[in-house]
């Protein structure tokens, strides 16, 4: 069978792409992508799919904005917290979260996209990306979503989780909070003691 292409009838577009300058003219747009490609993705989708059903939180956020220098300093404190932090495709994310039972992203992931992840503390993640947030401006570095625990938030929700203490300082006021009223238990017991020891003797 012979195909009879009418050059004229063809757009500018189509007329090269017929003729296989779509790579060099059009940045590959219409090419399909090869085996190699497409098992690339799916290899990186199931990674990702586990880091997030190993975690217990994630954000994600919009890092256009700021400097290397600010980005070095972010990583560490996130490394530190024991955070994972990395950028990623938002189509890859997005069928990961799927993969996961996570639904409700499609809105957040668009522009530049990084995802902190963390295995063992809930708010995390929200906490030290919040607090960069909020000195960095919103023009530089914006929370966009997150989940804890299966929960999916928005970005107001991800904000209120930020304004939580970690657990150590939770813990560390829990304790202040009891200090008072056991000393003062302890100061009522000996009191009793001693008077009991001045009427025994």
């Amino acid at each position: 069978m012979i195909t009879l292409i009418v050059l004229s009838e063809l757009s500018d577009k189509d007329f090269f792409v017929a003729f296989g300058y779509d790579d060099i003219l059009f940045g590959g747009e219409y090419t399909m992508p090869s085996n190699a490609v497409l098992e690339a993705k799916k290899a990186k989708v199931e990674q990702l799919t586990e880091l997030i059903k190993n975690s217990v939180s994630g954000v994600l956020v919009d890092y256009k904005g700021i400097t290397v220098e600010e980005d070095t300093k972010l990583r560490k404190e996130l490394r530190e917290a024991g955070v994972n932090y990395f950028v990623e495709k938002n189509t890859l994310l997005l069928r990961a979260f799927k993969n996961c039972g996570l639904e409700g992203f499609e809105e957040s992931l668009n522009g530049t996209t990084a995802i902190a992840l963390s295995n063992d503390d809930q708010t995390a993640p929200a906490r030290v990306l919040g607090k960069f947030a909020e000195a960095a401006g919103d023009e530089k570095f914006n929370l966009k979503a997150g989940y804890v625990e299966g929960e999916v938030y928005d970005q107001a929700g991800v904000t209120a989780l930020s304004k939580i203490p970690s657990k150590d300082v939770l813990l560390a006021q829990l304790v202040g909070s009891l200090q008072g009223p056991l000393q003062k238990l302890a100061a009522t017991l000996q009191a009793v003691a001693d008077k009991k020891s001045e009427e025994a003797a």
